[in-house]
């Protein structure tokens, strides 16, 4: 099977060995994305809502560099630093989806990096 790479400058680069995302077959795996900010660099640090949006724009763009969207997202990890923001992160993430929600995971964990509080990876089957 052949894999390709897929990257967009709309999106934070990488900050370690990997990529944003890697395509196998018609599936799509994109990498955990933090609340960085493609544009400026910055981490956006202003509260869970703000953060998990810039998060839902990060991973919107590496779909859309894939030539897919939310539509297209099958499986999804989110990873919090302090469960007690869930329920903002969940309004937010599901304001990204219409219908046929994915399969999702939710975890606590101890830490993430650049010390953020919310990462989410997903995985998208296109045609």
């Amino acid at each position: 099977m052949e894999k390709q790479i897929i990257n967009t400058t709309n999106a934070p680069a990488p900050i370690g060995p990997y990529n944003q995302s890697v395509k196998a077959g018609n599936t799509l795996y994109v990498s955990g994305q933090i609340p960085l900010d493609p544009a400026s660099g910055e981490l956006i640090k202003s509260g869970i809502v703000d953060e998990t949006h810039q998060v839902m724009k990060n991973l919107q763009a590496v779909l859309k560099e894939a030539g897919m969207g939310f539509q297209n997202v099958v499986k999804t990890t989110i990873f919090l630093t302090d469960m007690k923001t869930f329920p903002q992160v969940n309004e937010v993430y599901g304001s990204y989806f219409t219908s046929d929600f994915p399969a999702r995971e939710t975890v606590q964990v101890a830490a993430l990096p650049k010390g953020v509080d919310v990462e989410i990876s997903v995985i998208a089957v296109g045609a």
